[in-house]
């Protein structure tokens, strides 16, 4: 038998943003109901960062993030900022520690953030539905009616908070895009970011370097990060690589400035200050000694660098500064941290994240063209867009 029940707010996705929008709405008063075909909340939050959940970033700011309309997410975020969140975690009683470049995780675990979370949904009295799949979402009289294991609810507003596509083996599917569709919301095309790249062709032989790390400047086109890029058995990974692997289309090459911290004629110096040296021993000052062999060999620079002229030697420092690789795809929405692309920010307010044909409809968090860098900033995005939301659903 179908039980029908009421509410002023059906919720789609128990993961960051929809737990922050329930919990938010939830607290003003609204009757609220989240719905997860998983069998538990917020899965993705436990295992990022290591398990200890890098729950946001002390420097987000709108240009962070990638949007077909970068101004998009400057409304929720300036509203809903990394200090809110953090006066929310410390409410709780949760240790956390920055890392680098403003990254804050937990000293504990990603499981305390998924409790507060819990926490704040009961604050709010919202039902929470899990382990069963939406098998309908219809739309008629102003009420929304969501059809999901035997039971059928219905609320005059309807968010939708069931992220990307990316790691699918935690349960992510194209649900938020081919519903957006159903309603007549454009979808810019989803597509894998903070996602290793991989290489074929002759830079396969840097798939001998797997496991090396270094830090560099990846570049793609304007675009640059310094961070530690990885080599794997299948081509580039680490934070730099991550980093600009959401802004990198196929076909573009990826420029890497392996000697960031050297200032330009470092290399000729280093040739006239120990001309007996050769290439390989000059760079395992400053690189890997597996790296700085591959890349000497690379360069053809053969024997002592005092028998190299400074205009090859030059020629050798400036490719070592601006290296190109031409990688052949990505590891994919398997391996990808976030999907970039999503519902279009076109189709909302940036003050409510409602669409702007279809009242009553919500779009919020991943599933919005609105991607942020690796760091803590798409939680961020998930708590500020999840409260916009809550505010007013």
């Amino acid at each position: 038998m179908t039980v029908l029940s009421s509410y002023d707010t059906i919720i789609l996705g128990a993961g960051a943003a929809g737990l922050m929008c329930a919990a938010t709405a939830g607290q003003r008063g609204r009757r609220v109901l989240l719905i997860d075909h998983a069998e538990a909340i917020g899965k993705k939050i436990l295992i990022s960062g290591g398990g200890r959940c890098n729950f946001t970033n002390v420097h987000t700011a709108a240009d962070r993030y990638l949007s077909a309309n970068p101004h998009f997410a400057k409304s929720a975020l300036g509203r809903y900022t990394a200090a809110d969140f953090i006066a929310l975690v410390d409410k709780h009683g949760i240790a956390w520690h920055e890392k680098t470049l403003g990254q804050l995780f937990c000293d504990g675990s990603a499981k305390q953030i998924v409790a507060m979370l819990q926490d704040e949904c009961d604050r709010g009295a919202v039902e929470i539905a899990l382990g069963a799949g939406i098998s309908d979402v219809a739309h008629a009289d102003g009420q929304y009616r969501v059809s999901f294991g035997n039971r059928t609810a219905s609320a005059p507003a309807l968010v939708i908070a069931t992220g990307g596509s990316s790691i699918p083996q935690m349960g992510a599917t194209g649900f938020a895009y081919d519903l957006a569709r159903r309603f007549g919301l454009k979808v810019v095309e989803p597509r894998p970011a903070l996602v290793p790249l991989t290489l074929g062709g002759e830079e396969t032989l840097f798939r001998a370097l797997s496991g090396v790390a270094a830090e560099v400047v990846a570049r793609v086109g304007k675009t640059r990060f310094r961070e530690a890029a990885l080599f794997t058995h299948k081509g580039l990974s680490g934070p730099a690589i991550l980093q600009v692997s959401s802004y990198w289309r196929h076909g573009e090459p990826v420029a890497i400035d392996f000697l960031p911290a050297l200032k330009p004629g470092w290399l000729v110096a280093a040739k006239h200050a120990r001309p007996r040296v050769s290439l390989a021993s000059a760079l395992s000052n400053h690189l890997p000694g597996r790296l700085a062999e591959t890349l000497a060999d690379r360069l053809g620079i053969e024997g002592e660098l005092g028998a190299a002229t400074d205009k090859a030697v030059e020629a050798a420092a400036r490719q070592l500064a601006d290296w190109a690789f031409t990688p052949n795809g990505t590891e994919g929405f398997a391996k990808a941290e976030v999907t970039a692309g999503g519902i279009s920010t076109a189709e909302l307010s940036s003050q409510t994240m409602e669409a702007r044909k279809v009242p009553g409809l919500y779009a919020i968090g991943e599933a919005v063209d609105v991607t942020g860098w690796l760091g803590g900033y798409n939680f961020q995005w998930a708590w500020a867009s999840g409260w916009a939301a809550g505010q007013v659903v």
